[in-house]
């Protein structure tokens, strides 16, 4: 009889000892990161949330016996956002605090191997202090990576894909996010209000314009309605659901190579170079190489 463990890759469906079969197994746990915020006037507040839930459970649906993924962490770093009625903000300390309490739980536990897949862009700077310290803290490792992300891997994918302006088509509430949401669940979509607004920080200087594929050498990250009305910053008109689709099987094919990838990999061995033993712990917090 075939182990549940080896079948189900909802982490939350197993028992404990089930997880214990699973850290036998060497699954590669994958934490689904977003958001509640505004997506404009025609998209649902949970993009953040299906986008990142629905490409990793669709690895798990391909290879339970090699992953696990975790309920979501649903509320993300949003206060720019808190113009637009909806939004729920997490301040950035508790956020990195959660999600780190999280991975800090499952190397605690046993397993090694850690993936935060990422739903929201302003959560990308938090959780890279979160992977960071995971790797640091712990005798894990962690990789951050957003959905989007995903699809820069085959660099024959996104220019033959894309019709918007590059940069700005593909930002927020956008021609990538409205196609994905398409796909996903086209019933929520208030197709009637979806409209273009390419954000006034893309007026083709050289040094502040953003995209979710690309970003200019400067950032300038501040209120979301003081460059954008509606709360849409892209090409929201050039959206449909046979992109969405492509987008989705895309960024599911090659989350699942990089499962096949990090869970095959050795661990990195840390090695020290001080030519006398360390007479104290690392006094913030890290790991040391005695523990």
């Amino acid at each position: 009889m075939v182990s549940r463990a080896a079948t189900e890759y909802r982490y939350e469906k197993l028992t404990w000892p089930e997880i214990n079969e699973a850290i036998e197994m060497q699954k590669v746990c994958i934490v689904p990161c977003g958001a509640v915020e505004q997506h404009g006037e025609h998209l649902p507040l949970d993009v953040d949330l299906v986008c990142p839930t629905r490409v990793a459970r669709g690895v798990g649906e391909q290879i339970p016996d090699k992953v696990l993924v975790l309920p979501i962490v649903a509320y993300g770093y949003t206060g720019h956002v808190m113009d637009f009625p909806g939004t729920i903000n997490t301040h950035y300390e508790t956020f990195i605090r959660q999600v780190l309490d999280v991975t800090k739980s499952l190397t605690y536990h046993g397993f090694k191997k850690i993936i935060l897949l990422n739903g929201h862009g302003s959560n990308m700077p938090n959780l890279d202090l979160v992977a960071r310290r995971t790797n640091l803290e712990t005798d894990g490792e962690c990789i951050l990576i957003a959905w989007w992300h995903l699809l820069a891997t085959d660099k024959d994918f996104l220019p033959n894909w894309r019709e918007g302006t590059y940069p700005g088509s593909c930002s927020h509430a956008c021609e990538l996010e409205t196609s994905m949401y398409l796909y996903l669940e086209e019933e929520s979509v208030r197709k009637d209000k979806i409209k273009n607004n390419i954000s006034s920080l893309n007026d083709g200087n050289p040094y502040i314009w953003g995209d979710l594929l690309a970003k200019g050498p400067a950032a300038l990250t501040s209120w979301t309605s003081s460059y954008s009305k509606m709360g849409v910053i892209g090409e929201p008109e050039l959206a449909s659901k046979e992109k969405g689709e492509k987008v989705y099987h895309e960024a599911v094919k090659h989350l699942r190579g990089l499962v096949d990838f990090f869970r095959d990999r050795p661990l990195d061995q840390r090695q020290r170079h001080q030519a006398k033993s360390t007479t104290m712990p690392i006094p913030w917090g890290q790991r040391d190489l005695q523990d």
